[in-house]
């Protein structure tokens, strides 16, 4: 793969880079339609590649916060059409990474050393490029380490890729009114902690060791004397990346025993820690030949605060969300629905999420459940795709929850979506016994 010798890190270059990528699509659609008028079968699937191909190549040079949020959306299986699914999933740990010399410019930059300074043996090649850093092998004292490097000006762009990015939002989303503001700022935090890499080795140390308890389930040691604010430095782990692993494996037992210790340390979390690790794709996830799985990285760290919480996980019981008085009261609670909603809007979004609702926690009514399940991801698909089409749904104010469904919601589509890959059934309340 090709190495970058440079990226935009100004407003302007970063604005310009995204203006060629819309006049590539704008391009595009004047190819499809002109194809469309002398064949009225052609459907949108070239149209769909063309257009997933150039949007993300603008935003794999571009890297940061734009190509997080190709990261984001490939989570999104049965939202998007698969062409823009496969080609964004190569966000989460295939992307085009810095040259030597970039890298090495950047890390004298963060560390004042340069590698060959601080290590015995450090690999100039990427083995893992990303949407925020890259990944090297290095060794020191004979202990071979994982060396992450943040991409230079990726911290100090986020905030002006967002405001490029809110208006599309938007009108994508009909948000409505100054309350939206509250979900960019949501967005705009956590990005923003992602790029602090002091406060990621903490969070990675604090969760390692509040659940190195549970089965199965690895950490690597984090290094702070050869870690600083744009660099980390930990023990170099062997194993396959998960989507690998779930392509791979045949074994059903191994497939459960992986499933098994990613829900059991994502429950742990969320009802012992009431915090997550909210970003849940495969490049953060490796499993050894034991079949162990391997937690890499914890950038994204979500605080689930008890006025969320207990209301949200009230309606994961089936009894409640089908208690009409009770699941309202809750919808205000979580502010889907609101005191300035018509009568015509609470009938309508009590009906949409009691629908969402009874879908979506149905892994919680059961004692095991099988996430290769056809059915339950068929229905996903369904209601997915009922809505989007739904006229009336486009005309109502967008503005549906509190700020923290964005990422809580974010984590369990992706955890779905790693379990659904890899064909695992779980036993739902096994993490209790872990809970101290």
């Amino acid at each position: 793969m090709k190495s970058i010798d440079k990226i935009p890190t100004g407003k302007i270059g970063r604005t310009s880079k995204l203006v060629q990528t819309g006049a590539k699509i704008g391009s595009n659609y004047l190819k499809y339609y002109g194809k469309k008028a002398f064949n009225k079968e052609l459907t949108r699937d070239d149209l769909d590649r063309d257009n997933a191909s150039d949007i993300y190549d603008g935003l794999k040079s571009l890297k940061g916060s734009a190509l997080k949020v190709a990261q984001m959306l490939s989570m999104e299986k049965s939202l998007l059409p698969s062409a823009y699914v496969e080609k964004f999933s190569l966000a989460q740990f295939s992307v085009p990474p810095l040259s030597a010399p970039l890298v090495r410019k950047t890390f004298k930059k963060y560390n004042g050393n340069y590698p060959e300074e601080l290590f015995d043996e450090f690999t100039s090649q990427s083995v893992n490029a990303a949407s925020i850093g890259q990944v090297h092998r290095a060794v020191k004292d004979g202990k071979k380490l994982a060396v992450k490097i943040q991409y230079p000006g990726v911290a100090d762009s986020i905030s002006s890729d967002l405001a490029m990015v809110k208006p599309i939002a938007t009108r994508m989303f009909n948000l409505q009114g100054k309350d939206s503001e509250k979900y960019f700022k949501e967005v705009e935090g956590k990005l923003l902690e992602e790029t602090d890499y002091v406060l990621e080795v903490k969070q990675s140390k604090e969760i390692s060791e509040a659940c190195n308890h549970i089965p199965n389930l690895k950490f690597p040691k984090y290094y702070e004397d050869l870690s600083s604010e744009r660099i980390i430095t930990m023990d170099w782990m062997e194993g396959q990346h998960l989507s690998d692993f779930a392509k791979e494996n045949t074994n059903q037992e191994k497939a459960n025993k992986v499933g098994q210790a990613l829900w059991d340390f994502y429950m742990f979390q969320m009802h012992g820690l009431k915090e997550v690790h909210a970003d849940p794709h495969p490049g953060n996830f490796l499993i050894d030949k034991e079949g162990n799985l391997i937690a890499i990285d914890f950038g994204c760290i979500k605080k689930v605060p008890d006025d969320f919480y207990i209301p949200y996980f009230e309606l994961a019981k089936k009894e409640n969300i089908n208690n009409p008085e009770f699941f309202n009261e809750k919808l205000f609670e979580l502010e889907i629905l609101r005191e300035d909603d018509t009568d015509n809007e609470i009938k309508y979004f009590s009906e949409l999420f009691h629908q969402m609702l009874n879908l979506f926690t149905s892994p919680f009514h059961s004692e095991v459940f099988d996430f290769a399940n056809p059915e339950f991801w068929d229905s996903i698909t369904k209601l997915s795709e009922k809505y989007s089409k739904d006229e009336e749904l486009r005309k109502m104010n967008g503005n549906r929850g509190s700020k923290h469904f964005l990422y809580i919601n974010r984590t369990f589509f992706g955890l779905y979506n790693l379990l659904h890959d890899l064909e695992a059934k779980v036993k739902i309340n096994n993490f209790r016994r872990y809970l101290k």
